[in-house]
């Protein structure tokens, strides 16, 4: 485990399968993520940068990052609770993105402990925090096992009432970073249902059949194969931004969500969870203005995020699972990226 000077800290996971990943506290960031290929290669299969600081002037903010205090967006910034109205800081057009332009991705987390298979991350997001009601400590372990893993578990509790609804946000690319798009790499969601969107990619409040639709990843398909289709939910997204209403056997179960495949590396990556749904987004916003590790430019669509989560703007849809913590109560979540090749 390495550590660079003082405020941002480098720390590294290692299995015994040589797979390796570093992380520094700024956001508590997924910088690079080693993976064997079907040729025993590593590939850093995670869009990033070579050092913490160039995250902070990064035209895409979210790159391996932690998300909170809220994942996905909020309508106008704007909830009620309790009786009482929130104002949120607004960094994605009229609307909160990712719990606000100083959300979980811009803070310094607490390297509470750490070791080669482990490392625990706690931060306080204070009371009125990017506008968000209550003291929330959050308490986040990255695990990277002997199974191939990257598995996450989060945990909160606060003392007053507060939306929370926390993600990851690694950008994949199953052939490695900046290695070109990945339309040809393949996906299954395991999701009949996705929730349609605004122009300002807010839901519309109900849960929609895939069945017919770009939207259907049922069956595991080429992620470019539908994805220029004519198709008013693609236009709003600009391609897949969307989020997808998982087929859970048992609500807060860990269950299989997404696996994703490349023909090419041969590298699979299945994802776990215990939340109700996963945002499937296809890289349409990234156009090689940021250079990545090496120099290398981030073009269109050459990464794509499965961040598992609750549904956007919950807090204003009434039909959609509730995202409020209340004191007392425990906020407890888990994902799992795994690795194999076939």
């Amino acid at each position: 485990m390495t550590k660079e000077a003082s405020p941002y800290q480098i720390l590294t996971l290692t299995n015994s399968n040589g797979m390796k990943m570093t992380v520094t506290n700024l956001g508590a960031r997924v910088m690079t993520l080693l993976v064997p290929d079907k040729d025993g290669k590593l590939l850093d299969v995670v869009l990033g940068f070579d050092t913490p600081a160039e995250y902070l002037t990064s035209p895409e903010p979210f790159f391996g990052t932690a998300v909170g205090r809220y994942g996905n967006r909020i309508a106008k910034g704007k909830f009620e609770l309790d009786g009482q109205s929130y104002s949120l800081a607004l960094n994605n057009g009229a609307n909160s993105l990712h719990g606000g332009p100083g959300g979980f991705h811009n803070v310094i987390w607490n390297v509470e402990e750490a070791d080669d298979s482990h490392i625990v991350f706690t931060y306080l997001s204070k009371d009125g925090e990017e506008g968000f009601p209550g003291n929330l400590n959050v308490k986040m372990t990255y695990f990277l096992t002997d199974e191939n893993e990257f598995k996450i578990t989060y945990e909160a509790e606060t003392d007053k009432a507060t939306p929370i609804n926390l993600t990851h946000h690694s950008f994949f690319n199953l052939n490695g970073e900046g290695s070109g798009d990945v339309l040809g790499q393949e996906l299954q969601l395991m999701a009949d249902q996705f929730t349609p969107v605004d122009s300002t990619l807010i839901p519309l409040g109900e849960n929609v059949p895939v069945a017919g639709t770009p939207f259907d990843f049922t069956e595991s398909k080429p992620i470019g194969k539908d994805i220029n289709q004519e198709n008013e939910q693609l236009k709003f997204g600009g391609g897949f931004d969307h989020n997808w209403v998982l087929n859970k056997k048992e609500q807060g179960a860990l269950e299989l969500a997404a696996v994703a495949y490349s023909p090419a590396s041969g590298i699979e990556m299945e994802v776990y969870t215990t939340e109700p749904g996963i945002q499937f987004y296809a890289g349409n916003f990234l156009d090689g203005t940021a250079k990545g590790k090496g120099g290398k430019a981030y073009e269109y669509r050459s990464a794509f995020c499965l961040e598992t989560q609750h549904f956007p703007d919950s807090p204003n849809q009434p039909n959609f699972p509730s995202t409020i913590l209340r004191p007392g109560e425990k906020y407890e979540q888990t994902c799992i990226y795994k690795f194999d090749t076939k």
